[in-house]
């Protein structure tokens, strides 16, 4: 089917859902594929638990965004990582405790750092093949990873020995469910979660949104408006 990219957008009525009377339509443009990803991914698949340790990649993405916030809902501990200064700073004022420069440093190395060598309980992972080995190498005995992309590529390498030896699960994650989107909208209606919006441009400039995406010059989402 085509794509989002069009004025109208016919679907079926079962799928209408109540908008949170505080958000501007933009704004609730910008919850529910991040949120809803990042929830699913958090909550469903990892399982995860107050007091853990997350690690969240690409902090400027939608995914990254919206699962710091969760992680923090959640009353998990952050480590995020970003690939500028800028959107380190912006990671931290959504609530990551500790923050790392993925382009200049071995990300897995510092996150040891942080955790006194143990490592972390829950890896957000949807960069793919440029981040893979390091995010299974940040994970403790016992750790998830979960993943729900790809953008650097698809080849991904572990090593099945450290896998079985440090007890490491490899979860796989698809956008959610229609029941947790309600839970997460839950909490927006709450203030507890905010989406976060780069920029909103008009429908009729959206390749210069599609190469501000391209350039990682993004921190949040990109909406277009009709």
């Amino acid at each position: 089917m085509d794509g989002g990219c069009a004025e109208y957008v016919k679907a079926p009525a079962i799928n209408v859902v109540p908008i949170p009377a505080h958000l501007s339509f933009e704004e609730a443009a910008a919850v529910p594929l991040t949120f809803l990803t990042a929830w699913h991914m958090l909550i469903n698949r990892a399982q995860l638990k107050p007091a853990e340790t997350v690690l969240v990649l690409a902090a400027g993405s939608g995914v990254g965004s919206a699962a710091i916030q969760i992680a923090k809902v959640t009353g998990a501990r952050v480590i995020a990582t970003a690939g500028s200064e800028f959107k380190l700073q912006k990671a931290k004022e959504l609530g990551a405790d500790e923050a790392v420069l993925h382009s200049k440093r071995d990300f897995a190395k510092e996150v040891k750092k942080f955790t006194n060598y143990r490592g972390v309980d829950v890896v957000i992972e949807h960069v793919g093949e440029a981040t893979w080995d390091q995010s299974i190498h940040s994970l403790a005995p016992g750790g998830r990873l979960v993943t729900c992309g790809a953008t650097t590529g698809w080849e991904g390498e572990v090593d099945i020995r450290y896998l079985f030896t440090r007890h490491l699960s490899i979860l796989g994650s698809f956008m959610g469910y229609k029941s947790e989107l309600y839970d997460v909208l839950e909490l927006v209606s709450r203030g507890l979660l905010k989406p976060v919006i780069d920029k909103v441009m008009p429908l009729g400039r959206c390749a210069e949104a599609h190469a501000r995406l391209e350039h990682r010059e993004q921190f949040g989402k990109i909406v277009l408006q009709v």
